[in-house]
């Protein structure tokens, strides 16, 4: 067993009062900074790494949040045209967790981090009553994507928190 070893990390400010997009944006971002914080001082391969028996992994997941982002804010709430790496028939429901041999946390970062921006521009053109344009689903309003994205967001922020523990004894304060 690793032992345990608090990592001082200053996490973003969020406001105490507020109009309601504010403060939700400033939760998601905090979330997405945790994120991109757990692989802070990882190589590839400890962040590439199976911990557990399903085939996520600290990289796996935030590569997952990337195309999650793509997915409610450009697909289905302002329905930009968009793609994804994988064949459009593909029967594997966890596509987006695997990490292929290519990939790198400066990639997945990089591609979490891009769309994070193109979200935050969707959103701020937006207001939170406007509902989804997409074709996939039943419309959503802005505010229940951004609601289900801290959702989405914390919940693997915390599977994040438990494999970097298990990856290197780091955890937050």
């Amino acid at each position: 067993m690793i032992p345990a070893r608090v990592v001082p990390h200053q996490r973003l400010a969020v406001p105490f009062a507020g109009d309601e997009k504010t403060i939700l944006s400033a939760f998601l971002d905090r979330y997405r900074e945790t994120m991109l914080w757990k692989l802070d001082g990882l190589s590839t391969e400890q962040a590439s790494r199976r911990l557990v028996p399903s085939a996520t992994t600290l990289l796996g997941v935030v590569k997952h949040l990337a195309y999650v982002e793509r997915w409610w804010y450009q697909m289905n709430f302002a329905a930009d045209p968009v793609s994804y790496p994988w064949p459009e028939d593909e029967p594997d429901q966890d596509i987006d967790f695997r990490v292929s041999p290519t990939d790198t946390i400066q990639g997945i970062s990089a591609l979490y981090q891009q769309e994070i921006a193109r979200s935050r521009e969707i959103v701020a053109g937006a207001s939170l009553e406007d509902l989804g344009k997409g074709q996939h689903l039943e419309p959503r309003s802005l505010r229940w994507i951004m609601i289900h994205m801290i959702e989405e967001t914390a919940r693997h922020a915390g599977h994040a928190d438990s494999r970097r523990e298990l990856t290197d004894g780091a955890i937050g304060q």
